[in-house]
């Protein structure tokens, strides 16, 4: 149960029962998908100031809510609108068999995008977008319920390339730092998605286990090395089969439905994925206030660096966070980005940047625990 502006979440039947345990009327209290009709003591109660989400309300019931109630009822889609929780695999990939390559067409996430992209990325039907907007609320509401639990100094992010691919030299050192970062405590956060996404959550997944049960698992996925290789997604059910994730282990993804050809990672533990990519993208970097590393990447990839760096120069939630460049070669040569900004920042252009770049894997670590010894010390 989560207090958000004073009204209690209710989004199980346990903790409707321990609400019920309370006499008096139920007040400021917000419903998402109960079903009352599994509970006929709660139809007996009356309820004062209360939203009703998703919620499935038998007969009689309403007379008990007074005026100040709203009722917002489920919307006909293939997807829910009033989530209570994160996705994780298995949710998000119900009905897929890792025995059946094919069964990927019939999964829910799959027959999420293509009505997704039968709508219309931006669509003209106006309970479309509403039940997308509601789904999207959903999704915020339960990442910040999920990151309460976490200094937010706590929380990192990898940036880079979904066109990173298994057998890149790159893969298995991103999915090395992220398993480091993991066991030192800290909560990895991709954009959830394949490639430098995927080895953030992968390093995770295998944290707590030596390096080279790592490397086997990386080996077991060389054979569909690209996410839009037969396999590919098969491949990590197998990797997860055969490690199973400790339950004190978690990661983030945050992908979207607007890139829906770039399959979700389910490595990740938690996943938040959204149908509006701006909202996406703009919560990625707003979460992350213990730094983001950035390993090679393109467009996208660029997109967040400078967003990252507003927001640092502005110190747009109340303080600015390493901005980490993992690749001396790309982010100084190929992409000389980290030159800009550095040049940028000693004209005065850019203030309260915290750079560095490096090409190890041990002083990536150090750049993030250097910056909580800073904040703890302050």
């Amino acid at each position: 149960m989560l207090m958000v502006s004073n009204y209690l979440e209710i989004e199980s039947l346990e903790s409707l029962r321990r609400l019920l345990a309370i006499e008096g009327v139920v007040a400021r209290c917000a419903f998402q998908c109960i079903d009352f009709t599994l509970m006929p003591e709660a139809t007996e109660r009356m309820y004062s100031d209360c939203i009703f989400m998703g919620c499935k309300i038998p007969e009689g019931m309403s007379a008990r809510l007074d005026n100040r109630c709203y009722i917002f009822p489920s919307i006909r889609k293939p997807f829910n609108c009033f989530l209570p929780r994160l996705y994780d695999a298995a949710t998000l990939y119900a009905g897929f068999d890792p025995e059946c390559e094919e069964s990927f067409n019939e999964c829910y996430d799959t027959r999420v995008y293509r009505h997704y992209v039968g709508k219309g990325k931006v669509s003209s039907d106006i309970s479309e977008m509403l039940a997308r907007a509601l789904h999207d609320h959903s999704m915020s509401d339960a990442l910040q319920a999920m990151l309460a639990r976490y200094d937010e100094r706590r929380v990192v992010a990898v940036m880079g390339g979904h066109a990173v691919l298994r057998t890149d030299v790159n893969y298995i050192k991103i999915a090395r730092i992220s398993k480091r970062l993991t066991e030192l405590g800290f909560l990895m956060v991709s954009g959830g998605g394949p490639g430098a996404m995927e080895a953030t959550h992968l390093g995770a997944w295998m944290a707590g286990r030596g390096d080279e049960e790592l490397q086997a698992a990386v080996e077991m996925l060389l054979p569909s090395p690209c996410y839009k290789d037969k396999g590919w997604l098969s491949s990590a059910y197998r990797v997860m089969e055969r490690f199973p994730r400790r339950e004190d282990i978690c990661s983030l993804g945050i992908p979207t439905w607007f890139y829906g050809h770039e399959p979700a990672t389910p490595f990740a533990s938690h996943i938040a994925k959204y149908f509006d990519n701006s909202v996406r993208e703009d919560g990625l970097l707003a979460i992350a206030k213990g730094g983001v590393i950035y390993t090679p990447g393109s467009a996208g990839t660029m997109q967040e660096i400078f967003q990252d760096a507003a927001q640092n120069h502005y110190e747009t939630f109340g303080f600015a966070s390493p901005m980490v460049f993992f690749g001396e070669e790309y982010w100084r040569k190929q992409v000389p980005v980290y030159e800009l900004l550095s040049h940028l920042q000693e004209q005065g252009r850019y203030r309260n940047l915290i750079l560095s770049i490096t090409d190890d894997i041990e002083s990536v670590v150090e750049h993030i625990l250097s910056f909580g010894r800073e904040v703890e010390a302050v």
